[in-house]
Order: C-alpha cells, then structure tokens, then sequence
C-alpha cells in the first residue's frame, strides 16, 4: 500500500474516533455507489451526517479541505442520495468535511460544509 493511501486510512480513523469521542454513531466507512464513495456516514439523534475526510502529510500542498471541489461534492450528494433511498431515511441529514493535517494531527470539523 502506497503512503497517500495509508495516509488516507489513517485519517479516516482518526476521523471516526473523533466523531465517536463527539458522540457521532459510525454507521458505515467507504460507502460506494457507482463511481461515487463517501469516507463515513455517521448518526447522531435524527440526524445522518455524510462525512468526506481529507488528510494531507505536508502542508505544502495547501490546505485538505480545499481538495473538495465541485466534482467531489456532486459525487458524495449522489451516493448520499442513493444511501437515502435504501435506508429509507426520513430525517435531517447534513454534509460534513473533516480536514487532517498529518503532520500536526489537527482536525477541523466543517459541519454542514455543502449540500
């Protein structure tokens, strides 16, 4: 496994754990649907939070959360769309970003970044 793919997983559980500590329920990682992946679905109360996860080594490379471009985002409101409609969910549901800095072990939790 190569270091950016590592550095990818990596993130994605500090990123659980976070949302575990925050009193978030993980209910699924690296859901897929079609060309579209989203890093973690988590519930708290009535409400069902997609969670897109960038991380980076080095903050050279600017920022992670500026790597959730349009593309991206179009890609994750797909998947959550289709994961709505198999779980039947008839609730709130929010769009989140969590930024890792690797190198410093921060996290930023954007809440309700897009949609």
């Amino acid at each position: 496994m190569n270091n950016k793919v590592q550095t990818g997983k990596d993130g994605e559980q500090m990123a659980s754990e976070y949302l575990a500590a925050k009193g978030y329920e993980v209910v699924e990682r690296n859901y897929r649907y079609k060309r579209s992946e989203i890093d973690i679905i988590a519930k708290k109360e009535q409400l069902l939070v997609f969670v897109e996860v960038k991380t980076r080594s080095y903050s050279s490379f600017g920022y992670p959360e500026d790597a959730v471009n349009g593309i991206k985002i179009k890609k994750v409101i797909e998947g959550a769309d289709q994961y709505i409609h198999e779980k039947n969910w008839c609730h709130d549901v929010q769009f989140d970003v969590i930024s890792i800095d690797y190198s410093t072990l921060e996290i930023v939790h954007f809440e309700d970044a897009f949609y």
